[in-house]
C-alpha cells in the first residue's frame, strides 16, 4: 500500500508540483526532478530494490538510481518537483485506475512511496520492432499517486470497447492496460517517404483511456538541433543568421539593434 500524500500543481507550462507529506510518509523521485525541500525531509537514494531493477529502469531511459524523500519531522513537510521541459504534468490515481498504468519512458516524475516503476514490453512484434519511442513502456503499480509529464498540451480520451485511434507513437503518453496497443505501416511510398509522420502509427483499440501529447520531446529536440545545424551552416558560409546576430549582440555586450 503506497503513502497516502497530498499535492498541488503550480504553473501552466512550466509546471511544478509540490508533495505534502505527513511524519513518515515519503515520495519516490528520479535523480534530478527535486526543486526544493522544507526543513523535515532526508533524501535516501538507492537502486529501488537491487540491482536487476535499477538496470530495468535504465533501458525505459531513466535514472539507474532512484530518490526517495522522506518526512522525518514530527509536522507536515514539503517537497516540489519540477517538470524538465513545457508541458503538463499528469496525476494518476492509481487506486481508482485499477492499481496500473502505462505509460512512455521518460515520462515518470514521481510517485507515493509504495508505488512500483517496471519495464513493460509490448505484447505484439511489430510493436517491438517498429514502435519507436512506444517500444519501451513503464508500468506503474500499486495503490497510490503517480505523476507523469508530458510535453505541449494534452488530450483525454475514453476509448468505448473496440473503438480504434491512429497516433503518432511519440504523442502516445499513458494508457490502461485494457487498451490494446499495435504499430501499424502507414502505407503509400509517398507517404513512407514525403508524409513526414514516419512510417509506422500506433493504434489503440479500446476500452480504456488514454493521455496523448502535443509535443514529444523527440520532436522538440529534432527542431532544436536541425536549427542549431541551419545556424552552422550559415557561419560556414560567412552568413550568420539574424537571430546568431542577435544572440551574439546580447552576450557579447554589444547591442546593436
Amino acid at each position: 500500500m503506497a503513502d497516502v500524500i497530498d499535492y498541488r500543481i503550480f504553473g501552466d507550462d512550466m509546471q511544478a508540483v509540490e508533495i505534502e507529506l505527513d511524519s513518515g510518509e515519503g515520495v519516490r523521485a528520479e535523480a534530478g526532478a527535486m526543486m526544493l525541500m522544507e526543513d523535515g525531509i532526508e533524501m535516501q537514494t538507492s537502486t529501488g530494490g537491487g540491482l536487476f531493477k535499477g538496470f530495468k529502469r535504465m533501458i525505459t531511459g531513466e535514472s539507474f538510481f532512484i530518490t526517495t524523500f522522506m518526512n522525518s519531522g514530527r509536522g507536515k513537510s514539503r517537497v516540489t518537483f519540477g517538470a524538465p521541459y513545457p508541458g503538463k504534468i499528469i496525476p494518476l490515481d492509481l487506486s481508482s485506475l485499477g492499481g496500473e498504468f502505462l505509460c512512455q519512458k521518460d515520462s515518470f516524475l514521481c510517485a507515493a512511496r509504495g508505488i512500483e516503476i517496471e519495464i513493460a514490453f509490448t505484447k505484439r512484434l511489430g510493436a517491438g520492432l517498429f514502435g519507436g519511442e512506444g517500444f519501451i513502456l513503464q508500468r506503474l503499480t500499486g495503490q497510490g499517486l503517480s505523476f507523469v509529464h508530458a510535453g505541449g498540451t494534452i488530450i483525454t480520451k475514453e476509448l468505448a470497447p473496440r473503438e480504434r485511434l491512429r497516433v503518432d507513437t511519440g504523442c502516445l503518453v499513458a494508457f490502461e492496460p485494457s487498451v490494446d496497443y499495435d504499430i501499424q505501416f502507414v502505407g503509400g511510398f509517398k507517404n513512407a517517404l514525403f508524409g513526414g509522420e514516419g512510417i509506422f502509427m500506433a493504434q489503440l483499440t479500446g476500452p480504456g483511456r488514454v493521455y496523448l501529447q502535443s509535443l514529444p520531446f523527440s520532436r522538440l529536440a529534432d527542431r532544436i538541433i536541425a536549427a542549431s545545424r541551419f545556424q552552422q551552416r550559415g557561419e560556414q558560409n560567412g552568413v550568420a543568421g539574424i537571430g546568431g546576430d542577435i544572440l551574439g549582440s546580447i552576450f557579447g555586450g554589444d547591442r546593436k539593434f
